[in-house]
């Protein structure tokens, strides 16, 4: 099956777990649990359930978002520590998270992609207008689409090349990085 059909295998999924009463998060986890094969238990889509609404309704970072980056993390995540003692395995971190290559380009690209098409990744914001008629269908409808499109992403970063995801540019973050 070629990538572009997993990822909408991926997307569809997602969008139907939510239809199915999965939070933002677990329908997004969910979905990338059970269409490619991550090497995880379909039980560990308990993880993902404190995420929705931004943390428990917190209006935090958006749960499809953070659901998404679960995933991204089974695949792309640090295993374990660099070797080395003291300050060489600090250096050695650094070096994995914001070198090219770099984890944190990885993970850069989520919220990024996001906030580009939503204006925003805090759920507070996303779905500002419906803070009153929180379970109305308007709401539900928008929130459907954000986790359709973050389980796309998220499926776009596990299936790519590690080198590719993990050199690409930074976009917006707090350390104000740029590679220019």
């Amino acid at each position: 099956m070629v990538r572009d059909e997993i990822v909408e295998r991926v997307r569809q999924r997602a969008r139907r777990n939510f239809s199915l009463g999965y939070n933002c998060s677990e329908a997004v986890f969910e979905a990338l649990l059970g269409e490619l094969e991550l090497g995880l238990s379909p039980d560990l889509v308990r993880l993902a359930t404190g995420f929705g609404g931004g943390v428990g309704l917190y209006g935090d970072t958006c749960g499809a978002v953070t659901g998404a980056a679960l995933a991204v993390s089974a695949v792309h995540g640090r295993r374990s520590l660099p070797e080395g003692e003291g300050r060489e395995v600090a250096a050695k971190s650094k070096e994995q998270f914001y070198g090219r290559p770099g984890i944190y380009r990885i993970f850069n690209q989520l919220p990024n992609r996001i906030a580009d098409k939503y204006g925003a990744t805090l759920c507070r914001e996303l779905t500002e207008k419906w803070q009153n008629d929180w379970l109305c269908r308007e709401h539900a409808l928008n929130c459907r689409e954000i986790i359709t499109d973050a389980a796309g992403i998220a499926a776009e970063l596990i299936l790519a090349e590690r080198d590719d995801v993990a050199n690409a540019p930074f976009g917006a973050n707090v350390e104000h990085l740029t590679d220019g």
